[in-house]
């Protein structure tokens, strides 16, 4: 054998033997990092399926309750929306919370329904839901509470910058009216008929509204009233709290 031959063969070995000691010193931090990894993943598609399976029994529960009130059961209808609030995932507890102030309005106790919504509003981290927790709690009131009451709730969201303006401005109106507030009425309704976003549906109802304080007298003969809204649409209307 050659020298060359030799010498090749020993740095041969010395490589190998280099690459098993440098293999000792890395492979409990190389298996270990690939065990964390797999654990990782495992971890994340548990919760994921934890998550998930929580989330489709919340929204069964919450189901069940809706079931139960629209066949009268308002007791029990009551106790899983309490079960829900208390022990749901997700969005549910919110949802619940929402539904429990609604039965509150169906059972006729106005007033717990109002301290309910308010109650949702002022928890509530997301403006969208605040301020829907506002307009429902408004919507009582337009009948069972004052124009200050109504004002208190939804005086910020008839501005011309709020996405609520419309709904929030036809509630204002009403107890405008509902008070006596006639002009002030009329402009809360001439508002939202002349915004340019007001679907069909709303400004048919400005315009009834005009139209029958205009038969009533009690707004000027100018006041904007479209031809074609008429109390016959094929949409409900809502006629005036007053009346």
């Amino acid at each position: 054998m050659s020298n060359e031959n030799i010498f090749r063969e020993i740095d041969e070995e010395l490589r190998t033997d280099r690459m098993r000691a440098l293999w000792r010193r890395l492979a409990p931090f190389v298996i270990g990092g690939a065990i964390a990894i797999v654990a990782l993943v495992a971890i994340n598609e548990g919760w994921s399926w934890y998550t998930n399976s929580q989330s489709a029994a919340a929204s069964e529960e919450l189901y069940s309750a809706f079931d139960a009130a629209e066949a009268g059961e308002l007791d029990a209808a009551q106790d899983q929306l309490d079960a829900l609030a208390a022990d749901g995932s997700g969005g549910y507890p919110v949802l619940a919370e929402f539904r429990k102030a609604a039965l509150l309005a169906e059972e006729g106790d106005t007033a717990a329904a109002v301290s309910a919504y308010d109650g949702l509003a002022n928890t509530q981290s997301n403006p969208r839901l605040r301020e829907l927790a506002f307009l429902l709690a408004a919507n009582i009131l337009v009948d069972s509470g004052t124009l200050a009451d109504v004002e208190a709730r939804i005086g910020t969201l008839a501005t011309p910058d709020s996405p609520m303006r419309r709904v929030a401005g036809e509630l204002l109106g009403l107890a405008q009216y509902k008070a006596g507030e006639y002009a002030a009425a009329q402009e809360s309704f001439e508002t939202v008929l002349n915004d340019p976003l007001a679907q069909s549906g709303i400004r048919n109802r400005m315009a009834y509204y005009l139209a029958q304080m205009l038969a009533e007298g009690v707004v000027a003969q100018d006041a904007p009233v479209e031809a074609e809204a008429t109390a016959t649409d094929s949409e409900p209307v809502a006629e005036p709290a007053a009346e």
